[in-house]
Protein backbone atom coordinates (compact mmCIF):
# COMPACT_ATOMS: atom_id res chain seq x y z
CA UNK A 1 0.00 0.00 0.00
CA UNK A 2 1.44 3.36 -1.04
CA UNK A 3 1.52 6.05 1.60
CA UNK A 4 0.41 9.46 0.34
CA UNK A 5 2.68 12.38 1.06
CA UNK A 6 1.25 15.15 3.21
CA UNK A 7 2.09 18.78 2.60
CA UNK A 8 4.18 20.60 5.17
CA UNK A 9 4.66 24.28 5.85
CA UNK A 10 8.25 25.47 5.91
CA UNK A 11 10.33 28.60 6.20
CA UNK A 12 13.41 28.70 3.99
CA UNK A 13 16.16 31.22 4.58
CA UNK A 14 18.51 31.89 1.67
CA UNK A 15 21.72 33.88 2.01
CA UNK A 16 23.13 34.99 -1.34
CA UNK A 17 26.79 35.95 -1.05
CA UNK A 18 27.44 37.05 -4.62
CA UNK A 19 24.19 38.31 -6.11
CA UNK A 20 25.67 39.35 -9.44
CA UNK A 21 26.82 35.81 -10.21
CA UNK A 22 23.99 33.81 -8.66
CA UNK A 23 20.71 35.73 -8.88
CA UNK A 24 19.73 34.32 -12.27
CA UNK A 25 20.23 30.72 -11.07
CA UNK A 26 18.40 31.35 -7.79
CA UNK A 27 15.43 32.99 -9.52
CA UNK A 28 15.23 30.20 -12.12
CA UNK A 29 14.98 27.58 -9.35
CA UNK A 30 12.45 29.62 -7.38
CA UNK A 31 10.31 29.96 -10.53
CA UNK A 32 10.50 26.19 -11.03
CA UNK A 33 9.01 25.73 -7.52
CA UNK A 34 6.53 28.64 -7.67
CA UNK A 35 3.66 26.19 -7.20
CA UNK A 36 4.68 25.59 -3.55
CA UNK A 37 5.78 29.15 -2.68
CA UNK A 38 3.24 30.97 -0.51
CA UNK A 39 5.26 34.13 0.04
CA UNK A 40 8.70 35.59 -0.57
CA UNK A 41 10.61 38.52 0.86
CA UNK A 42 14.03 39.60 -0.34
CA UNK A 43 16.26 42.18 1.29
CA UNK A 44 19.58 43.40 -0.10
CA UNK A 45 22.04 44.12 2.72
CA UNK A 46 24.43 46.38 0.86
CA UNK A 47 26.69 47.10 3.83
CA UNK A 48 27.57 43.38 4.00
CA UNK A 49 27.35 42.77 0.22
CA UNK A 50 24.76 40.00 0.63
CA UNK A 51 21.10 39.46 -0.12
CA UNK A 52 18.71 37.61 2.17
CA UNK A 53 15.60 35.88 0.87
CA UNK A 54 12.93 34.44 3.14
CA UNK A 55 10.39 32.05 1.62
CA UNK A 56 7.28 30.38 3.03
CA UNK A 57 6.40 27.14 1.23
CA UNK A 58 3.57 24.61 1.40
CA UNK A 59 4.66 21.33 -0.18
CA UNK A 60 5.74 17.76 0.36
CA UNK A 61 9.01 17.05 2.13
CA UNK A 62 10.31 15.78 -1.22
CA UNK A 63 9.49 19.09 -2.95
CA UNK A 64 10.95 21.16 -0.10
CA UNK A 65 14.08 19.02 0.00
CA UNK A 66 14.53 19.24 -3.76
CA UNK A 67 14.13 23.03 -3.69
CA UNK A 68 16.61 23.55 -0.84
CA UNK A 69 19.02 21.03 -2.35
CA UNK A 70 19.08 22.78 -5.72
CA UNK A 71 19.51 26.19 -4.11
CA UNK A 72 22.24 24.93 -1.79
CA UNK A 73 24.20 23.48 -4.71
CA UNK A 74 24.78 26.96 -6.14
CA UNK A 75 28.19 28.31 -5.18
CA UNK A 76 27.81 31.38 -2.97
CA UNK A 77 24.31 30.43 -1.72
CA UNK A 78 23.59 29.18 1.81
CA UNK A 79 20.20 27.65 2.64
CA UNK A 80 18.48 26.66 5.89
CA UNK A 81 14.93 25.45 6.39
CA UNK A 82 12.52 24.78 9.23
CA UNK A 83 9.72 22.34 8.39
CA UNK A 84 6.55 21.63 10.37
CA UNK A 85 5.80 18.08 11.47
Amino acid sequence: MRKTMRNRLAVIGILVLNRELTSEKVNRILSEYAHIIVGRMGIPYKERNVSIISIIVDGTTDDIGALTGKLGSIEGVKVKSAITI
